[in-house]
């Protein structure tokens, strides 16, 4: 066998009609007598270049040209449908071209009716369905398959083996009740076939049972026609059963993924806004990190000013003490010499002694007092942090309960709106199977008299054929009208559950959100009251700053009077003071900001909460109108119901009218018949015998 052409990589901007140009010509290059109506067809073929249709239907192909397309097939040939039925293909033909197709991915459906493959075409066959992967639909339409048993348990395998395939017609291909065996097993593998075509075959019961056990482990079929079989109503009748049952599943699966697909959309969006929270955390808690920091390296820096006016101070007053000691000598030599005046100095010094340890104690008693309120005062901006903290830690904690809020009120309103098409859907579904059994009826009363017109010959055997065919039609229509009383009343039920469903789950929502919002209003006036206690404390506090600072300056004015050498000192520590003063004015100012900006944020989340009120409000109202259109929908159905049960009832006395018109006829023919025979002189020569 000849290698393949290789592909030409099409230009993006070359159209359909070129790329054929191109296959026209590769096709003359192959082949040594092309045929002109397959050139023809090649030229004529266009449009987009996912939907192009290359049909050489009734066309008789020679081996050469079905050589030179397998060779031109497995390149990118820009065809979407192939239709090569009533070809009159040779076996070789047809091997030739599915090998082709074997390695193609553009094809998508593929027409090989009325071509009587034998042994090496279902070969053929089966190897495609094995190695293809594009093929979606193939038609094999009035090809006898089934009388080869080889060829066509190798067909079902390729079947059992491919992922691709969604439709396969095998109408008239005289398959028997062993062929519907393989292909029951084939399809216990198959996990991708929604649509099969086995009418007018030779089944019979047992392919009937067997296709009916293989659909319990297949959930993918869709669509299984068995017409023409010789299969029992009541198999036909399960079969019908597990196709809706199918049916219902893939539904409820797409629904599932649809809803899956929703939920981690939601649930990605939730994982973004928490990273963007969590890192707004993460940067408030560095910045107040640094800011402690500061506040500690300000209060070292303090501290070691205030060891510093303290070493000072004992320099000073061990130089006071020299110098008295000094005095005390001078006084004890001049006591020999003036004893008064010895004496008169000596209560001068006890009371300069005197003087100087009070000074020294009250001094004491200052560093005591600031060291004190400096330790207050960094205990309150501590503990003001915290209160920050936990009023931001709430706040973040308000805002995910109203979101979760949100998200289940929308869930609520997309519940009540699949509710709504769920039930639509299926009343058009009612009302179109309705149309179809009419449609069918009409058919087979058109059917009834075209026969009754032509075959007069063969009347008996055609009557009674035709009594078993009404009976079998009567009891479809008999169990299609079961059916729909089934599903009408699963749906009335369904959409009550629902709507009780949906009432009590609107009363636990209102609920909740009544008492997070009590909570929370709560929690937030606890707040203010904490907030507006802080504040009065810190103003306090600031006051006896304010008096301790001027007893200060009374006592420093007091002492500067009796000490002329410690005045400069005295000035020195007013100075520090005035600083000292400075900075916890700065940070009262920083604390009263900070405590302003907290409450414009709590005024901030009040109206916040006043608008998600109003929000609520409206989506109530929204929900009670959806809940009194629902009513109404379900209203309008209950009469489409009923309209449609006396539709049913109507169709019934229609279909006991023709039955018995049918009897009546049927009786007529046969006393005729009977009549025509015995009167006829074969009749009567019959009955001697």
């Amino acid at each position: 066998m000849s290698p393949p052409v290789p592909p030409r990589k099409l230009g993006s901007g070359r159209s359909v009609g070129a790329a054929m140009a191109e296959l026209g010509r590769a096709y003359v290059r192959l082949c040594a007598a092309p045929q002109e109506l397959v050139l023809r067809r090649l030229r004529e073929l266009g449009g987009p270049p996912g939907r192009a249709r290359l049909d050489l239907a009734a066309q008789s192909l020679s081996l050469e040209t079905c050589g030179a397309l397998g060779r031109l097939l497995p390149g990118a040939v820009p065809v979407a449908e192939l239709a090569l039925g009533d070809c009159g293909l040779s076996e070789e033909g047809v091997k030739l071209l599915l090998h082709g197709l074997c390695s193609n991915t553009t094809v998508k459906c593929l027409d090989l009716k009325g071509n009587n493959l034998r042994t090496m075409g279902a070969e053929a066959l089966g190897k495609l369905l094995r190695q293809n992967k594009s093929i979606r639909s193939l038609i094999l339409e009035w090809n006898s398959l089934g009388m080869w048993e080889e060829g066509f348990s190798f067909f079902c395998q390729g079947l059992g083996a491919n992922n691709v395939l969604q439709q396969l017609d095998l109408r008239n291909n005289q398959i028997n009740h062993q062929g519907a065996g393989e292909l029951a097993m084939a399809l216990k593998q198959n996990i991708s076939l929604q649509e099969l075509d086995l009418r007018w075959n030779n089944i019979g019961l047992l392919g009937g049972r067997a296709l009916l056990n293989c659909l319990h482990s297949n959930k993918t079929l869709k669509r299984l026609e068995l017409a023409g079989n010789n299969v029992p109503s009541d198999i036909l009748k399960a079969v019908e059963r597990a196709m809706d049952h199918n049916q219902d599943r893939q539904t409820v699966l797409s629904e599932t993924q649809h809803r899956t697909y929703i939920l981690s959309k939601e649930v990605s969006s939730l994982k973004d806004e928490k990273t963007k929270q969590f890192l707004d955390l993460m940067d408030t808690i560095d910045k107040q990190r640094e800011e402690i920091a500061r506040s500690g390296r300000m209060s070292a820096a303090r501290v070691s000013q205030l060891q510093e006016a303290l070493d000072e101070q004992h320099s000073i007053m061990s130089s006071l003490r020299a110098k008295l000691q000094m005095t005390e000598a001078a006084l004890t030599l001049s006591e020999q010499k003036v004893h008064d005046l010895g004496e008169l100095l000596n209560a001068t010094k006890q009371e300069q002694i005197s003087i100087a340890e009070r000074h020294f104690m009250e001094l004491q008693q200052q560093k005591q007092e600031g060291a004190d309120r400096e330790g207050k005062l960094l205990c309150d901006l501590s503990a003001a942090n915290e209160k920050n903290l936990l009023l931001r830690n709430q706040v973040d904690e308000l805002e995910k309960k109203c979101k979760v809020q949100q998200g289940q009120l929308f869930q609520v309103k997309q519940d009540l709106t699949n509710t709504t098409a769920e039930l639509k859907l299926r009343a058009v579904q009612a009302e179109e199977r309705l149309e179809m059994e009419k449609k069918r009826f009409k058919q087979s009363l058109e059917d009834v008299e075209s026969l009754r017109v032509k075959e007069l010959d063969h009347m008996t055997q055609h009557i009674e054929a035709s009594e078993r065919s009404m009976q079998d039609r009567i009891q479809r229509l008999e169990a299609i009208r079961i059916a729909l009383e089934e599903e009408l009343s699963k749906v009335k039920a369904a959409a009550v559950a629902e709507r009780s469903q949906a009432d009590e789950e609107l009363i636990k929502i209102r609920n909740q959100a009544r008492l997070e919002e009590q909570q929370r209003l709560e929690h937030l006036e606890d707040k203010l009251r904490l907030m507006t206690e802080s504040r009065d404390e810190a103003q306090n506090c600031c006051l006896k700053q304010k008096q301790m600072v001027a007893e200060a300056k009374a006592k420093a004015n007091q002492l500067s009077l009796h000490a002329d050498g410690l005045r400069r000192r005295l000035e020195e520590l007013q100075q520090d003071l005035n600083s000292k003063e400075e900075e916890k004015v700065t940070e009262v100012n920083k604390v009263k900001l900070e405590l302003q900006e907290q409450i414009g944020h709590l005024q901030a989340e009040r109206t916040a909460q006043e608008g998600l009120r109003e929000k609520i409000a409206s989506l109530e109202r929204q929900l009670k109108a959806i809940s009194s259109n629902h009513r109404e929908a379900l209203l309008d159905k209950e009469g489409e119901i009923s309209m449609l049960l006396e539709k049913l009832r109507m169709k019934e006395a229609e279909i006991s009218r023709v039955r018995e018109e049918e009897a009546q006829r049927a009786s007529f023919l046969q006393n005729a018949i009977m009549a025509y025979v015995q009167g006829s002189p074969l009749g009567t020569h019959s009955y001697r015998k």
